[in-house]
């Protein structure tokens, strides 16, 4: 395929990219500040914008996006009190908070779950998290004794 044939795409397809763009800048909160400080959210036609956007939560949509938690803001500012309350600088600090502590744990987390199950599985009576080479020698005992 030539360079040419890949940049040229159909406005459906840039209108796709761009609105993903768009949609992923929500989960910054200073972005939203920006667009709440500049009156974006006292314009009808951007909160209808908004509330046209809200297809992304579709599955079909929702997998081409990087930055989750986008969508949750995209929830958030349908609602007139949020979009008011984004323009505080402490609503913008608690919004990153959330978002620096979900990421920061969200896989520790799921390493707890996962290694809570493979504890229940291999009989690791004590509380503590098992160690990636004690998973792998526990996986190397079981297959063994099968």
């Amino acid at each position: 395929m030539d360079t040419a044939a890949r940049t040229d795409s159909s406005p459906d397809e840039r209108r796709l990219v761009l609105e993903l763009e768009f949609v992923q800048c929500l989960a910054n909160p200073k972005y939203l500040q920006f667009l709440a400080q500049h009156q974006y959210f006292a314009d009808p036609a951007f909160i209808n914008y908004l509330k046209y956007l809200l297809y992304w939560r579709e599955p079909q949509y929702a997998k081409l996006i990087v930055y989750p938690y986008c969508l949750e803001m995209l929830d958030l500012l349908q609602h007139e009190s949020f979009r008011a309350s984004v323009a505080l600088e402490s609503t913008v600090q608690l919004i990153h908070q959330k978002e620096y502590y979900h990421w920061q744990h969200w896989r520790t987390s799921e390493r707890r779950v996962l290694f809570g199950h493979l504890r229940e599985r291999f009989g690791a009576g004590d509380a503590r998290l098992m160690s990636v080479e004690e998973v792998k020698a526990h996986l190397r005992a079981s297959e063994s004794s099968i």
